[in-house]
Protein backbone atom coordinates (compact mmCIF):
# COMPACT_ATOMS: atom_id res chain seq x y z
CA UNK A 1 0.00 0.00 0.00
CA UNK A 2 1.10 3.80 -0.51
CA UNK A 3 1.27 4.68 3.29
CA UNK A 4 2.66 1.77 4.39
CA UNK A 5 6.47 3.10 5.94
CA UNK A 6 9.32 1.01 5.71
CA UNK A 7 12.79 1.49 7.28
CA UNK A 8 14.36 0.39 4.13
CA UNK A 9 12.44 3.31 2.06
CA UNK A 10 14.64 5.43 0.05
CA UNK A 11 12.86 8.55 -0.67
CA UNK A 12 15.53 9.94 -2.58
CA UNK A 13 15.77 7.04 -4.99
CA UNK A 14 12.16 6.69 -5.77
CA UNK A 15 12.12 10.36 -6.72
CA UNK A 16 14.96 9.91 -9.33
CA UNK A 17 13.11 6.84 -10.59
CA UNK A 18 10.30 8.76 -11.33
CA UNK A 19 12.08 12.09 -12.53
CA UNK A 20 14.33 9.16 -14.92
CA UNK A 21 11.38 8.09 -16.73
CA UNK A 22 10.40 11.73 -18.03
CA UNK A 23 6.78 11.00 -18.28
CA UNK A 24 5.72 12.59 -15.70
CA UNK A 25 2.32 11.22 -13.62
CA UNK A 26 0.38 10.86 -16.85
CA UNK A 27 3.26 8.21 -17.50
CA UNK A 28 2.60 6.64 -14.54
CA UNK A 29 -1.20 6.25 -15.30
CA UNK A 30 -0.81 5.07 -18.55
CA UNK A 31 1.11 2.23 -16.44
CA UNK A 32 -2.08 1.39 -14.43
CA UNK A 33 -0.46 1.88 -11.42
CA UNK A 34 -3.37 1.20 -8.72
CA UNK A 35 -1.20 2.60 -5.92
CA UNK A 36 0.33 5.75 -5.71
CA UNK A 37 4.13 6.14 -5.37
CA UNK A 38 5.03 7.22 -1.61
CA UNK A 39 6.75 10.25 -3.23
CA UNK A 40 2.97 11.82 -3.89
CA UNK A 41 1.61 10.47 -0.07
CA UNK A 42 0.46 13.50 1.84
CA UNK A 43 1.65 13.33 5.61
CA UNK A 44 -0.93 12.13 8.14
CA UNK A 45 -1.76 15.17 9.69
CA UNK A 46 -2.52 17.05 6.48
CA UNK A 47 -4.91 13.93 5.51
CA UNK A 48 -6.44 14.38 8.99
CA UNK A 49 -6.87 18.32 8.35
CA UNK A 50 -8.36 17.47 5.24
CA UNK A 51 -11.30 15.17 7.05
CA UNK A 52 -11.75 18.16 9.52
CA UNK A 53 -12.32 20.95 6.87
CA UNK A 54 -14.59 18.49 4.91
CA UNK A 55 -17.56 20.37 5.42
CA UNK A 56 -16.31 24.61 4.59
CA UNK A 57 -18.30 26.44 2.43
CA UNK A 58 -17.63 27.32 -1.29
CA UNK A 59 -15.99 30.20 -1.57
CA UNK A 60 -17.23 32.60 -4.27
CA UNK A 61 -14.69 34.88 -5.50
CA UNK A 62 -15.63 38.10 -6.84
CA UNK A 63 -16.69 38.77 -10.37
CA UNK A 64 -16.19 42.25 -12.37
CA UNK A 65 -17.56 42.75 -15.49
CA UNK A 66 -15.27 44.54 -17.77
CA UNK A 67 -18.40 45.42 -20.56
CA UNK A 68 -18.64 48.69 -21.55
CA UNK A 69 -15.43 48.98 -20.38
CA UNK A 70 -14.32 52.79 -22.44
CA UNK A 71 -17.18 54.40 -21.10
CA UNK A 72 -15.78 57.03 -18.36
CA UNK A 73 -18.82 56.16 -15.87
CA UNK A 74 -18.63 52.83 -16.09
CA UNK A 75 -14.34 52.50 -16.33
CA UNK A 76 -14.65 54.38 -12.89
CA UNK A 77 -17.10 51.29 -11.64
CA UNK A 78 -14.78 49.11 -12.79
CA UNK A 79 -11.61 50.61 -10.96
CA UNK A 80 -13.49 50.91 -7.90
CA UNK A 81 -14.25 47.67 -8.08
CA UNK A 82 -10.73 46.56 -8.73
CA UNK A 83 -9.84 48.20 -5.67
CA UNK A 84 -12.13 46.66 -3.08
CA UNK A 85 -11.50 43.26 -4.86
CA UNK A 86 -7.71 43.54 -5.29
CA UNK A 87 -7.99 45.27 -1.57
CA UNK A 88 -9.90 41.92 0.44
CA UNK A 89 -9.58 39.48 -1.56
CA UNK A 90 -6.36 39.44 -3.51
CA UNK A 91 -8.23 38.39 -6.48
CA UNK A 92 -11.16 38.01 -9.03
CA UNK A 93 -12.93 36.99 -11.99
CA UNK A 94 -13.90 38.76 -14.47
CA UNK A 95 -16.02 38.17 -17.43
CA UNK A 96 -16.61 40.17 -21.09
CA UNK A 97 -13.11 40.52 -21.23
CA UNK A 98 -13.03 40.84 -25.15
CA UNK A 99 -11.32 37.23 -25.78
CA UNK A 100 -13.06 34.77 -27.94
CA UNK A 101 -14.22 31.36 -25.94
CA UNK A 102 -12.53 29.82 -28.97
CA UNK A 103 -9.40 31.20 -28.30
CA UNK A 104 -9.80 30.03 -24.73
CA UNK A 105 -10.94 26.55 -25.94
CA UNK A 106 -8.38 25.70 -28.26
CA UNK A 107 -5.21 26.96 -25.50
CA UNK A 108 -7.17 24.08 -23.11
CA UNK A 109 -7.57 21.48 -25.81
CA UNK A 110 -3.52 22.33 -27.45
CA UNK A 111 -2.53 21.77 -23.43
CA UNK A 112 -4.32 18.44 -23.71
CA UNK A 113 -3.50 17.20 -26.74
CA UNK A 114 0.41 17.95 -25.49
CA UNK A 115 0.57 15.99 -22.64
CA UNK A 116 -1.69 13.04 -24.62
CA UNK A 117 0.52 12.71 -27.25
CA UNK A 118 3.09 9.93 -27.81
CA UNK A 119 4.90 9.78 -24.62
CA UNK A 120 8.14 9.69 -26.83
CA UNK A 121 7.35 13.03 -28.17
CA UNK A 122 7.21 14.63 -24.76
CA UNK A 123 10.10 13.01 -23.33
CA UNK A 124 12.19 14.94 -25.91
CA UNK A 125 11.22 18.35 -24.07
CA UNK A 126 11.46 16.90 -20.48
CA UNK A 127 14.77 19.11 -18.45
CA UNK A 128 14.80 20.99 -15.30
CA UNK A 129 17.29 23.28 -16.98
CA UNK A 130 16.18 26.67 -15.47
CA UNK A 131 17.83 28.29 -18.59
CA UNK A 132 15.29 27.00 -21.01
CA UNK A 133 12.65 29.10 -21.97
CA UNK A 134 10.13 26.04 -23.14
CA UNK A 135 10.42 22.67 -20.86
CA UNK A 136 8.22 19.85 -19.99
CA UNK A 137 8.45 18.32 -16.23
CA UNK A 138 6.50 17.04 -13.15
CA UNK A 139 7.20 18.86 -10.14
CA UNK A 140 9.71 21.93 -10.62
CA UNK A 141 10.68 21.51 -6.75
CA UNK A 142 10.45 17.37 -6.83
CA UNK A 143 13.95 16.99 -5.15
CA UNK A 144 12.90 19.93 -2.32
CA UNK A 145 9.13 19.41 -1.12
CA UNK A 146 7.65 17.55 1.21
CA UNK A 147 5.98 15.91 -1.16
CA UNK A 148 5.25 15.80 -4.76
CA UNK A 149 1.67 17.16 -6.28
CA UNK A 150 -0.32 14.69 -8.74
CA UNK A 151 0.37 16.75 -12.29
CA UNK A 152 2.66 17.93 -15.25
CA UNK A 153 3.77 20.44 -16.50
CA UNK A 154 4.54 22.56 -19.52
CA UNK A 155 6.44 25.92 -19.11
CA UNK A 156 7.10 28.67 -21.82
CA UNK A 157 9.38 31.48 -20.04
CA UNK A 158 9.41 34.92 -21.90
CA UNK A 159 11.18 37.11 -19.59
CA UNK A 160 13.89 38.94 -22.03
CA UNK A 161 11.73 39.05 -25.05
CA UNK A 162 8.69 37.85 -27.50
CA UNK A 163 7.73 33.86 -27.88
CA UNK A 164 9.47 32.08 -30.21
CA UNK A 165 6.70 30.10 -31.89
CA UNK A 166 9.66 27.28 -33.05
CA UNK A 167 10.53 26.63 -29.69
CA UNK A 168 7.06 26.07 -28.92
CA UNK A 169 5.43 21.98 -29.09
CA UNK A 170 4.02 21.86 -32.56
CA UNK A 171 0.72 20.00 -31.21
CA UNK A 172 -0.56 23.49 -29.20
CA UNK A 173 1.96 26.05 -30.91
CA UNK A 174 -0.94 27.51 -33.10
CA UNK A 175 -2.83 27.88 -30.35
CA UNK A 176 -0.84 28.99 -27.76
CA UNK A 177 0.41 31.86 -29.43
CA UNK A 178 -3.53 33.43 -30.78
CA UNK A 179 -4.00 32.70 -26.63
CA UNK A 180 -0.45 34.57 -25.57
CA UNK A 181 -1.69 37.22 -27.97
CA UNK A 182 -4.76 37.85 -26.26
CA UNK A 183 -3.53 37.27 -23.03
CA UNK A 184 -0.88 40.39 -23.76
CA UNK A 185 -3.81 43.01 -24.79
CA UNK A 186 -6.08 41.82 -21.09
CA UNK A 187 -2.89 42.16 -19.17
CA UNK A 188 -1.72 45.55 -20.63
CA UNK A 189 -5.31 46.31 -19.84
CA UNK A 190 -5.64 45.21 -16.15
CA UNK A 191 -2.15 46.96 -15.20
CA UNK A 192 -4.01 50.21 -16.67
CA UNK A 193 -7.15 49.46 -14.19
CA UNK A 194 -4.49 48.30 -11.21
CA UNK A 195 -2.78 51.97 -11.81
CA UNK A 196 -5.73 54.10 -11.81
CA UNK A 197 -7.26 51.77 -8.41
CA UNK A 198 -3.55 53.07 -6.95
CA UNK A 199 -4.18 56.52 -7.89
CA UNK A 200 -1.55 56.47 -10.54
CA UNK A 201 -1.96 57.56 -14.11
CA UNK A 202 -3.28 55.05 -16.28
CA UNK A 203 -0.21 54.42 -17.96
CA UNK A 204 1.97 53.99 -14.92
CA UNK A 205 2.52 50.53 -14.71
CA UNK A 206 2.70 49.16 -17.90
CA UNK A 207 5.31 52.32 -18.30
CA UNK A 208 7.43 50.66 -15.82
CA UNK A 209 7.53 47.18 -17.53
CA UNK A 210 5.49 45.62 -15.49
CA UNK A 211 3.83 44.39 -18.60
CA UNK A 212 7.06 43.02 -19.84
CA UNK A 213 8.09 39.68 -19.43
CA UNK A 214 5.30 36.54 -18.68
CA UNK A 215 5.64 32.97 -18.34
CA UNK A 216 2.81 30.51 -19.14
CA UNK A 217 2.70 27.70 -17.06
CA UNK A 218 0.15 24.89 -17.75
CA UNK A 219 -0.82 22.30 -15.32
CA UNK A 220 -1.98 18.97 -16.68
CA UNK A 221 -3.86 16.46 -13.61
CA UNK A 222 -4.31 13.22 -15.13
CA UNK A 223 -6.75 10.57 -12.94
CA UNK A 224 -5.44 9.51 -9.98
CA UNK A 225 -5.97 6.16 -8.22
CA UNK A 226 -6.14 7.18 -4.71
CA UNK A 227 -7.01 11.19 -5.26
CA UNK A 228 -7.16 11.17 -1.14
CA UNK A 229 -3.89 10.68 -0.64
CA UNK A 230 -2.35 13.00 -3.09
CA UNK A 231 -3.14 17.19 -4.19
CA UNK A 232 -3.16 18.54 -7.54
CA UNK A 233 -1.36 21.56 -6.03
CA UNK A 234 -0.48 22.72 -2.60
CA UNK A 235 -1.40 25.83 -0.85
CA UNK A 236 0.96 28.59 -2.55
CA UNK A 237 1.76 31.82 -3.74
CA UNK A 238 2.41 32.70 -7.73
CA UNK A 239 5.56 34.37 -8.13
CA UNK A 240 5.19 38.21 -9.70
CA UNK A 241 2.86 41.12 -9.60
CA UNK A 242 -0.17 39.76 -11.51
CA UNK A 243 -1.33 35.90 -12.32
CA UNK A 244 -4.40 35.00 -15.18
CA UNK A 245 -5.82 31.49 -14.52
CA UNK A 246 -7.65 29.40 -17.01
CA UNK A 247 -9.52 26.31 -16.45
CA UNK A 248 -11.20 23.62 -17.43
CA UNK A 249 -14.62 22.39 -16.25
CA UNK A 250 -13.29 19.46 -14.70
CA UNK A 251 -13.50 19.59 -10.73
CA UNK A 252 -11.36 17.24 -8.47
CA UNK A 253 -8.97 14.37 -9.22
CA UNK A 254 -11.18 12.40 -10.66
CA UNK A 255 -11.76 13.15 -14.77
CA UNK A 256 -8.86 14.82 -16.06
CA UNK A 257 -8.13 18.38 -15.34
CA UNK A 258 -6.07 20.98 -16.79
CA UNK A 259 -5.25 24.84 -16.31
CA UNK A 260 -2.95 27.70 -17.52
CA UNK A 261 -1.33 30.24 -15.66
CA UNK A 262 0.03 33.47 -17.34
CA UNK A 263 2.66 35.33 -14.60
CA UNK A 264 3.68 38.85 -15.15
CA UNK A 265 7.21 38.57 -13.28
CA UNK A 266 8.57 42.15 -13.36
CA UNK A 267 6.94 43.22 -9.88
CA UNK A 268 5.92 42.00 -6.78
CA UNK A 269 2.93 41.81 -5.03
CA UNK A 270 0.28 39.38 -4.03
CA UNK A 271 -2.38 39.82 -6.81
CA UNK A 272 -4.08 37.34 -8.69
CA UNK A 273 -6.58 37.43 -11.27
CA UNK A 274 -8.94 34.66 -12.50
CA UNK A 275 -10.44 34.52 -15.87
CA UNK A 276 -11.96 30.90 -16.15
CA UNK A 277 -13.92 30.21 -19.47
CA UNK A 278 -16.23 27.04 -18.08
CA UNK A 279 -15.13 26.96 -14.15
CA UNK A 280 -16.02 29.40 -11.40
CA UNK A 281 -14.35 29.03 -8.82
CA UNK A 282 -10.29 29.51 -7.58
CA UNK A 283 -8.17 26.44 -7.57
CA UNK A 284 -5.58 27.49 -4.36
Amino acid sequence: MATETSVNYDRTKELKQFDDTKTGVKGLVDAGILNIPKIFVRPAEDLAADELNSSQKTIEVPIIDLSNIGESIRRKEIINEVKIASGEWGFFQVINHGIPLSVLDEMIEGIRSFNEQHLELKKEMYSRDSAKKVKFNSNFDLYTSKTADWRDTLQLTFLDSEPDPSQMPPVCRKSTMEYFKHMKRLGEALFELLSEALGLQPDHLNSIGCSKGCSIVTHYYPPCPQPKLTLGVRKHADPGILTVLLQNHMLGMGPTMWETHIFWHKCFAFLFLLVLSKANFLAY
